[in-house]
């Protein structure tokens, strides 16, 4: 299942400072891979079109328990 999701660049400028762009992650998306706030990220640039997210310090996935289905 892939799951696409269209998000803007933003930009913050600040009087005698440099320029500052902002991606923000979607919830459903962050929720997937358990991204935490605060957490460092990485992005590492594949190609010109193309940037991979890092998570260096990313956390094991936990394991989902099973519930036993009704009857």
């Amino acid at each position: 299942m892939q799951a696409t999701y269209s998000v803007k660049v933003q930009v913050i400028r600040s009087k005698n400072q440099a320029p500052r762009f902002y991606v923000n992650i979607p919830l459903p998306l962050a929720a997937a891979i358990g991204l935490q706030a605060g957490e460092m990220v990485e992005w590492e640039l594949l190609e010109r079109a193309e940037l991979h997210l890092v998570r260096p310090s990313a956390a094991p996935p936990k394991a989902q328990s099973c519930s036993p289905e009704r009857r």
